[in-house]
């Protein structure tokens, strides 16, 4: 009599030698976020006035940027990881064995892409709007790495879709568990929705200004929020929160009061121009 797993398996390796060189999962699984974030970026731009190819050129600064950003994020956030008696600093630098922050991602990236915009005729805004379903597509795909490097799983569970996690990895005091939360899964499952929000909103709505970017941020820390309080890999507190939910909880609400107070600006700016073409009439009537 055969029996049906109820667990979510992890992979038994996340690195493929092909020839000399290895293929990493979690690479692999950045490069596909990217390039799907090209190609969902390009379609939406040109579909605002942009020109083709532009998000493509915008993308070979925004990704080193990006990924330096992520980095640093990282160790800055963890550095007890990396420094101090019976650690090798040079770990830092192995972004392949996992540890990317995405605020870190987020802000090299947008500088990235804000040098790559400066001699285009077209607002950083009006980008940032275009790449925003896309980034959460790409941080999707990208979650997978963490699932086949089985990291940054939540807390011990016994429902069916929890996921298996092997000896190896699992943490110092949950050695007597074999299955915990998915978050990776959750992770991906709650961008891929917000995603879908995004371009459905902005489809009945037309977000502009840069509203469809902070509504971007403003799901994914949500989301970020309460995925981020099931994790029991090692992170620094500050209070009864962890680092990554107090940067949630910040950015979301400037996200938020961005979004509020674009919205009232572009709103008031039709009156504004109604009242800029009557003074011009006014003006012209005198000097004739």
């Amino acid at each position: 009599m055969s029996t049906v797993a109820t667990f979510i398996p992890s992979p038994s390796t996340g690195v493929w030698d092909i020839g000399p060189f290895p293929l990493r999962a979690y690479a692999l699984g950045i490069i596909v976020g990217a390039l799907l974030a090209i190609w969902i970026g390009e379609k939406r731009l040109q579909a605002r006035g942009g020109r083709p190819g532009l998000v493509s050129d915008v993308a070979l600064w925004a990704i080193p940027f990006g990924i330096v950003g992520a980095r640093v994020y990282h160790v800055a956030t963890d550095p007890e990881l990396y420094f101090g008696q019976g650690r090798d600093a040079w770990r830092a630098f192995l972004i392949w064995e996992g540890g990317l922050g995405i605020w870190g991602a987020i802000a090299g990236g947008a500088l990235g892409a804000w040098i790559a915009v400066r001699r285009e005729d077209i607002r950083f805004s009006q980008l940032a709007d275009a790449l925003a379903p896309g980034l959460l597509v790409a941080q999707a795909v990208g979650r997978l790495g963490n699932w086949f490097n089985q990291e940054l799983f939540g807390k011990p569970t016994t429902l069916p879709w929890g996921l298996e996690i092997d000896d190896l990895h699992r943490p110092v005091g949950y050695e007597a568990f074999a299955t915990f939360h998915p978050t990776f899964l959750y992770e991906l499952l709650w961008n891929l929705a917000a995603a879908l929000v995004i371009v459905l909103i902005d489809r009945r709505h037309r977000l502009t200004g840069g509203r469809a970017f902070a509504l971007y941020v403003m799901l994914y820390t949500a989301g970020r929020f309460w995925i981020e309080q099931l994790r029991i890999d090692t992170a620094n507190h500050i209070g009864p929160f962890r680092l990554n939910v107090w940067t949630s909880i910040i950015v979301f609400l400037l996200a938020l009061g961005y979004f509020v107070w674009s919205r009232r600006r572009d709103a008031a700016r039709p009156e504004r121009d109604a009242e800029d073409e009557t003074a011009r009439e006014v003006s012209e009537e005198d000097a004739s």
